[in-house]
């Protein structure tokens, strides 16, 4: 991807220090359509500032506006709604970077976008993979349902914020059940078969009746154990929980590097009341 992202950035003009690679990183699966997009959405930016050139900042925003639509930020969300979404999105990240093997968090933001989310946490894989392992796919359900989790844990209820997660959440379980064999339940049996791989890619199932019920208990309980595994994390950092998410709510948007500062001075915080008590 940064060699793709060098080609169409040849006939740009580039501010000094401009790092292609950190956009690379960013964009996993990205096909080289998106990335000339990012190049174009870069300079279209830099000509509406009236500046001859593309700087990292204008390289970030054009990434998001393809990944994730541009910021809406006309939409009038109510003091307590942003709250919530402050700690959901707060949830996955926290959830994210707390895990051994997990993608690093890239950008935490609540400003909403024109594709209808109200905000999201951008991770981004340090490596490429085609295989993943039943653990990764287990840390990804985790980082999905943290959201949610957040949500419970400090609001005592649940909203319909979480739902593209629980989609993605269910598709990634299904797929470990009745694709990729990673249900002791099931075994090594194809319950689904995808059809039209290079449309939509729909599944069909050839389960039975009683495997059917097998297979949506298994996926339940991928999921519910996901779910108590966030929210022990969550349990855990309640206080980097809620140090972050004030700060995200004061500032809308955090980068990855930000947040980890955010939790060190937090910890040193929390180590220096101790040794006052």
């Amino acid at each position: 991807r940064e060699e793709v992202l060098k080609v169409h950035a040849r006939n740009k003009t580039m501010a000094p220090g401009i790092n292609l690679k950190r956009v690379a990183d960013a964009t996993p699966g990205a096909s080289g359509a998106d990335l000339a997009n990012i190049l174009n959405e870069a300079a279209l930016t830099a000509v509406r500032d009236n500046r001859k050139s593309i700087t990292q900042v204008d390289l970030d925003k054009a990434t998001e506006f393809v990944l994730a639509g541009s910021e809406k930020k006309s939409m009038v969300i109510s003091p307590e709604e942003k709250r919530i979404i402050a700690y959901h999105e707060i949830g996955h990240a926290l959830v994210a970077i707390k895990q051994k093997n997990g993608s690093p968090v890239r950008k935490i933001t609540i400003i909403p976008r024109t594709n209808g989310a109200l905000g999201f946490t951008m991770q981004a894989e340090e490596q490429e993979h085609v295989l993943m392992t039943r653990e990764d796919l287990t840390d990804r359900l985790q980082v999905l349902v943290a959201g949610r989790a957040a949500e419970e844990l400090m609001f005592g209820t649940c909203t319909s914020g979480a739902a593209n997660d629980i989609e993605r959440a269910t598709s990634i379980a299904r797929n470990m059940v009745t694709r990729f064999g990673m249900s002791e339940d099931i075994g090594m049996m194809a319950l689904d078969t995808v059809v039209n791989p290079y449309l939509d890619a729909e599944l069909r199932s050839n389960a039975s009746q009683d495997a059917a019920a097998r297979v949506e208990a298994e996926m339940k309980k991928l999921i519910s154990d996901a779910y108590a595994s966030a929210m022990q994390v969550l349990r855990e950092n309640a206080s980097t929980l809620n140090h972050l998410a004030e700060y995200l709510l004061l500032h809308e948007n955090i980068t990855g590097d930000e947040m980890k500062q955010l939790m060190k001075d937090e910890k040193a915080r929390l180590a220096e009341s101790a040794q006052d008590a």
